[in-house]
């Protein structure tokens, strides 16, 4: 069928080589062979229009193909820079042409350099690909271009299932894979139709040479392994010299290399051999014919694994090029030789076998299949590739075998008393904590990080984890941006408008995030709490102060003063005790730690604290445990000083729930589990009806502060979009 409003497919073939010439041809006879359906334009380059390589262009044109350009893209040298050299000028020449030609399809086949080039710049170029026997695996530097080109292309036509499963499980769309088979295959099978094969085999190789008692050779450099190459080279020739069977040998390929192998085989007078013919190229059709009726062919040829299957020639594989291939029960591999014998018994086994003909590659269908394919593609679909990536499941830890490192933070923590370090792994565990008393001064405090610091990366190495960063949690309000401290509470002396993330970025050569104990607290509860999974919640921490972190479509509400979620300075009472801040009636005046302890004072100075079963002795000072004990114990002073702080706290955070509507409440810090049934009393009495449900939760999280401090570092350093 005509495609829409009778447009023909304009389909460029790209051609670089008689290997590849070999697979493409029957592609571009049957695309040929439907001018209104088909528009062809032909493109040369690479070795086919290399004198030394025979010049193989003149059998494209022998098959009265027009060659819509031919470019010059190899720069010679055989060697590894001279292949990738060719790549660029091939890169430099192609635009031209491929604009010019404007096609809708290129087809581009295997795994040669030059088509790398070629798929290179029709991917750019946002000209659709359809790569031709993708997906399959050989052994060599082939496989890494292959794939690349498979990555690159758009729609593959592949020659065996396995090679299709492969780029299924390289991601690629199942629907823009076809399993075609070999287009070479459609001649092979009907190739031992013709009569005229003893002529071809006279031709090539003297007219006293039987069928079956011959020999192909034909090995290319392994160009990641060229020195190894060169020395199963000339074992084979030495192999096949003692053999002593009439042989055809062909030369190599122009990879690396193959410089080298045409002096080994001068060396060793090959070309004036009488057992031997050495020849640059073969037409496809007749080399067919004399690997159809050969004794045995050898080398490294992908041929050998695959065409020769289809006639059951016996084959003897050399090296690694193609041992990754599938292949079928004629080929006999000789993966590696230190002298010729190997390779000469290996000869003796196979020569002059036959074997049952394999169809691994194909069933002689395949151009009809291909064509078929490209009338299907549709041109209006968009041509940006889809990659169909399988699930995989959430790795924290690259820790494969026990070999890798877990991936880690260091997370510290200044609190009014104490210095904490600790090394926290993507999970969530503390591996190791470090702990001092915080110094009075900044100087000392810097210097005791710094030291802290160090001291948990040196012991990182030994504890396998890799660390990715720093995280601070420090009282007092931060801008988070800059890593500046801007005020600190009382607590922490010499605080204020200290830039922390500088000193110990520059000393540690480590990222470093910085934010207030509060914040940290509620992001901890996001990565490893309560709060993971939940968009809008609210943490508040009840300890020596009252702080906390409001997380809103699960971002962390910072404000623009960097003063949001000061939780403990929600105004409760016009009148109230005095707090901290400055201000009177605050929840933290009412329900923190210090207020507790001041009460406890207070009760004690009047000897209204102790009740039966409680001691205190002269050294130790009154907190708020005492009073909370003696509440339990009866003491209603101490129960009616409790029962404000609940209240107090109960209804700062019913003002939360009022203005903010959060899902969940996450208590956390030491005072948490004695604040839980209070607060959920205020909200059930004083809350509006729809938020009277919020949870009330006690955290589970023994270090919030500094879990927090170590989830900005692996969220933002682990994080694959932003």
């Amino acid at each position: 069928a005509e495609r829409l409003g009778g447009e023909r497919l304009r389909v460029c073939v790209a051609t670089c080589n008689r290997a590849d010439y070999s697979k493409l041809a029957p592609i571009m006879f049957g695309i040929k062979s439907h001018p209104e359906i088909f528009d062809l334009e032909v493109v040369v380059l690479g070795s086919h229009l290399i004198d030394d390589y025979g010049n193989t262009f003149r059998m494209i044109e022998q098959d009265e193909f027009d060659i819509s350009s031919k470019l010059h893209t190899i720069v010679r040298g055989e060697d590894e820079a001279a292949m990738v050299e060719s790549v660029g000028l091939a890169l430099v020449k192609l635009p031209d042409v491929l604009q010019r030609l404007a096609p809708d399809i290129l087809l581009v086949h295997g795994d040669r350099f030059d088509a790398l080039a070629l798929a290179t710049a029709a991917a750019l170029m946002n000209i659709r690909i359809l790569h031709l026997e993708g997906g399959e695996v050989s052994g060599t530097i082939d496989d890494s271009i292959r794939h690349a080109i498979s990555k690159l292309a758009h729609y593959h036509a592949v020659c065996t299932r396995s090679a299709e499963r492969h780029l299924i499980s390289m991601c690629e769309d199942h629907s823009h894979i076809l399993l075609a088979g070999c287009p070479s295959y459609d001649k092979l099978l009907s190739a031992h139709e013709r009569d005229d094969y003893t002529d071809i085999i006279k031709s090539w190789l003297g007219d006293d040479v039987k069928e079956q008692d011959y020999i192909v050779a034909l090995q290319h450099p392994v160009t990641t392994d060229i020195k190894n190459s060169i020395k199963i080279y000339e074992l084979m020739l030495d192999a096949l010299i003692s053999f002593n069977k009439r042989t055809l040998v062909l030369f190599p390929n122009i990879d690396a290399g193959s410089k080298e192998m045409v002096r080994v085989m001068r060396r060793k007078g090959i070309e004036q051999h009488p057992n031997f013919r050495a020849v640059k190229h073969v037409p496809f059709d007749q080399f067919i014919q004399l690997v159809a009726h050969a004794g045995c062919m050898i080398g490294n040829s992908s041929c050998g694994v695959r065409e020769a299957g289809a006639f059951g020639t016996p084959v003897i594989n050399l090296g690694s090029r193609q041992t990754g291939r599938e292949t079928g029960e004629n080929v006999l591999h000789v993966r590696d030789a230190d002298t010729h014998n190997k390779i000469y018994h290996a000869l003796e086994l196979q020569f002059g076998k036959r074997y049952p003909c394999s169809k691994i590659y194909g069933d002689g269908n395949a151009v009809q299949r291909i064509l078929k394919f490209m009338q299907s593609i549709d041109l209006s679909e968009p041509l940006q590739k889809k990659f169909c990536f399988p699930p995989v499941k959430e790795c924290f830890s690259q820790d494969i075998d026990h070999i890798l490192e877990t991936q880690s933070a260091l997370a510290v923590d200044l609190g009014g008393t104490n210095l904490r370090v600790a090394i926290v792994s993507m999970k969530g565990k503390v591996v190791k904590k470090y702990v001092q008393l915080n110094p009075k001064t900044f100087e000392e405090r810097i210097e005791l990080i710094l030291t802290m610091c160090k001291q948990a990366m040196a012991d990182a190495v030994h504890l396998n984890c890799r660390i990715l960063g720093v995280g601070v949690s420090t009282g007092g309000r931060v801008n988070p941006q800059d890593g500046i401290v801007l005020h600190s509470t009382k607590l922490i002396n010499e605080w204020s408008s200290v830039d922390i993330r500088t000193p110990l970025s520059s000393a540690l050569h480590l990222p470093v995030w910085v934010d207030n104990d509060g914040n940290c607290a509620a992001l901890a509860e996001r990565k490893f709490g309560h709060g993971k999974g939940m968009e809008n919640f609210v943490t508040i921490i009840t300890g020596t102060g009252i702080g906390g972190g409001i997380i809103q479509h699960n971002e962390l509400i910072h404000g623009s003063t960097f003063c949001a979620a000061e939780l403990g300075h929600i105004v409760v009472s016009l009148e109230g005790p005095e707090c901290m801040c400055g201000s009177h009636g605050c929840i933290e005046a009412y329900s923190s730690g210090l207020a507790l302890q001041r009460e406890a004072k207070r009760l004690h100075d009047e000897d209204l604290l102790l009740v039966e079963g409680m001691t205190l002795n002269n050294k130790e000072q009154v907190n708020a445990i005492h009073l909370i004990n003696a509440a339990h114990l009866g003491n209603s002073k101490a129960e009616s000083v409790l029962h404000t702080a609940g209240t107090a706290l109960g209804l700062g955070i019913v003002n939360i729930l009022h203005m903010i509507n959060p899902s969940l409440v996450i208590l956390s810090g030491v005072l948490a589990a004695h604040y839980e049934n209070p607060v959920r009393q205020v909200i059930s009495q004083r809350a509006l009806l729809s938020a009277q449900g919020t949870k009330v939760m006690v955290s589970e999280l023994e270090d919030p502060a500094l879990l927090g401090a170590a989830s900005m570092v692996l969220d933002y350093t682990t994080r694959r979009t932003y």
